[in-house]
């Protein structure tokens, strides 16, 4: 089989053939295509509520009907090309065994470029790492932002409580992480029927003003952008900072699709959100040519009077669901992270016996927490936050084209004319909006840019904090196979029992089951060496978890292998894989992980800070047998010093 050919292959299976368009039964598509209203299009169906002003407000643009028609065309564009065309059409396509997000994007494309660029794998793992770690930031704004948004609107309707806005909002987003425990799923349903109530609300407001100025449907023609922009020249450009938000949301959206699949997503988006938000923006944009003064909150200008507190309250619990996909995508890419290597273990819960890819992280719930109830209170007001929402998006969509033109190339086997024509037009879009952004950093961009930035440190700082710690224990070490053969030589004292030993790297002696070794001259008469090797797929079949290999003496290697989304459960692999080969009772085994207890040292490697920084990240991760699922009752843990 060519190469060619062979890309074309794993092209088919990436981008068709994941459990992101697993088949699945019409009830429970029907579920997931409702959970996903309420937790994948939450971000970006509460856009409406400041897109609109902050267009306007920002750079003082002109309120004129020729102004709104552009600008209203700008953004009804922005979401075909970059939601629907983009992401839906074709990066959703490029899952990862069914899961999303740019972290598995560029894992993807890395595994495609094959084992002859090292340095190009290296590149697209930064890119993903950097990627991932400005999600974060947008999670934290966007929680913020949509409250701040949404509990203003009870300003419209009494003025006097301006001065209750940030209590309640610090108050909403307490009670939205306090329900993260209860999973995505079941959230989702909760959220599904409000979100359904919100999109016909936000529809039926817009066509009611629509219907009053139909004229305003002509900027669905293009050229009324290309328009826009030669009437408003550099003012016009710097504009698209305020555009982008109307397709924020649309990263989240592909980092969810482990959690639902791709065919709810799509559906949910063209059966109910695409013309929800094109009616209500066009609503917006037919009032504005009426009521120029409407512009301090076209949103809710839109309603009569009667219906304000009610559409305040509906705001409210749109915008709460709206941080829901931020949240929900923020704990599937730390779990990728650990998985694959880049962030220290932490407890993760399986919310979901039926989905896999559901999962809530206490720790990233409660630092999110705190850094939203930080913002809301520092900025007060979401037109101050506005100024630093956007960059980090724009950055990341930047980061994906880049990632799928890889995956395009190497994993579809696309030839580069195919490839070209479509990244570029992604690109060219994606780049106009990443320059229009770059002049918010002054006014709050820097936000996001400095939480992406210490998340970044983090990611790398653990990895090569754990790549030297590696290579350190690699020295108090040798081969399994010659462990095994100096048996013969000074044959330790055999004692009843099963016991075993955990190591990162397969096929090497434990420094814990040497040091025993020298303390006790005993050895039990069954001694398992097992390593957990995670994989680059998100889960890895049955029938491939398990390699026991027999090195003599009563010593078996055992790799156990795990997909970057599951988390390793070493009792449960070893009865049901490898206890039918080697007989053992599990309640009898007895298991040894060495921690490390590191120590900062002058040695080349990192630089001290960084040393200090992963010491810090080891002491606080979760312990290894924790993570691995060691009944403790059975475990002892062996303390094992390493310098860095």
């Amino acid at each position: 089989m060519t190469a060619t050919s062979q890309g074309r292959d794993a092209g088919r299976r990436l981008g068709t053939g994941g459990a992101g368009d697993r088949p699945r039964a019409g009830g429970r598509s029907a579920l997931l295509a409702l959970g996903a209203l309420g937790i994948v299009y939450g971000d970006i169906g509460t856009n409406p509520l400041f897109a609109m002003r902050e267009a306007f407000d920002e750079h003082g643009l002109p309120l004129t009907e020729q102004n709104v028609l552009g600008l209203l065309s700008l953004m009804f564009w922005s979401l075909i090309i970059v939601i629907s065309l983009k992401y839906l059409t074709f990066v959703m396509r490029a899952d990862n065994d069914g899961e999303g997000g740019i972290l598995a994007l560029t894992t993807l494309a890395a595994r495609s470029e094959g084992t002859s660029q090292p340095r190009r794998r290296m590149l697209l793992v930064l890119i993903g790492l950097f990627g991932a770690a400005l999600l974060y930031g947008d999670g934290v704004i966007t929680p913020s932002i949509s409250v701040l948004a949404a509990v203003e609107g009870t300003t419209v309707a009494a003025p006097g409580l301006d001065r209750l806005v940030v209590p309640i909002a610090v108050a909403v987003l307490i009670l939205l992480f306090s329900m993260q425990h209860r999973g995505t799923e079941t959230i989702g349903r909760a959220f599904g029927p409000v979100m359904i109530v919100w999109f016909t609300t936000m529809g039926a407001l817009g066509a009611s003003h629509v219907v009053d100025e139909p004229g305003v449907l002509r900027a669905v023609d293009p050229v009324r952008g290309v328009e826009f922009f030669a009437d408003n020249g550099v003012r016009g450009f710097l504009v698209l900072g305020a555009v982008i938000l109307v397709v924020v949301g649309g990263e989240a959206l592909y980092a969810d699709l482990g959690h639902f699949g791709r065919r709810p997503i799509t559906f949910g988006w063209y059966a109910l959100v695409l013309p929800s938000l094109v009616l209500v923006y066009m609503g917006q944009g037919a009032l504005l040519i009426g009521e120029p003064d409407a512009i301090e909150n076209p949103f809710y200008r839109m309603a009569p009077d009667w219906a304000l507190v009610p559409l305040v309250v509906l705001a409210t619990m749109a915008t709460v669901i709206a941080s829901q996909a931020l949240i929900s995508g923020a704990f599937s890419l730390t779990n990728q992270a650990i998985q694959l290597g880049y962030s220290p273990r932490l407890r993760v819960t399986h919310t979901s016996a039926s989905e896999v890819g559901q999962i809530y992280i206490a720790s990233i719930n409660y630092s999110l927490l705190a850094l939203c109830v930080l913002l809301v209170v520092g900025f007060r007001e979401s037109a101050n936050l506005a100024a630093a929402y956007g960059l980090a998006v724009s950055t990341t969509m930047v980061l994906t084209t880049v990632a799928f033109f890889v995956v395009a190339r190497h994993g579809f086997g696309w030839s580069r004319r195919k490839a070209m024509p479509l990244c570029g037009l992604f690109m060219v879009v994606d780049v106009a909006f990443f320059g229009a952004t770059l002049f918010k950093i002054p006014h709050g961009g820097w936000v996001p840019l400095v939480l992406g930035g210490l998340v970044f440190t983090v990611l790398t700082t653990w990895r090569t904090g754990r790549r030297l710690v590696q290579e350190r224990m690699l020295s108090d070490t040798l081969p399994l196979a010659r462990f095994v053969e100096g048996l013969d030589h000074t044959p330790p004292v055999r004692s009843e029992g099963t016991v075993v030993h955990m190591i990162v790297t397969p096929g090497l002696t434990p420094v814990s089951l040497l040091r025993l070794l020298r303390a006790t001259h005993s050895l039990p008469e069954q001694v398992l060496v097992v390593s957990v090797v995670t994989e680059n797929v998100p889960r890895v079949h049955r029938l491939r978890r398990a390699e026991v290999s027999d090195m003599g003496k009563g010593v078996y290697k055992v790799v156990l292998h795990v997909g970057f989304m599951e988390r390793p459960n070493v009792p449960r692999a070893l009865e049901e894989r490898v206890r039918m080969k080697l007989g053992f009772d599990p309640a009898a085994i007895t298991y040894i992980v060495g921690r490390e207890s590191v120590q900062v040292s002058r040695k080349p490697g990192m630089a001290v800070w960084r040393e200090h920084l992963f010491a810090l990240l080891s002491r606080n991760a979760t312990p290894p047998s924790t993570y691995l699922r060691l009944p403790p009752e059975q475990t002892v843990e062996l303390r094992l010093p390493v310098e860095l």
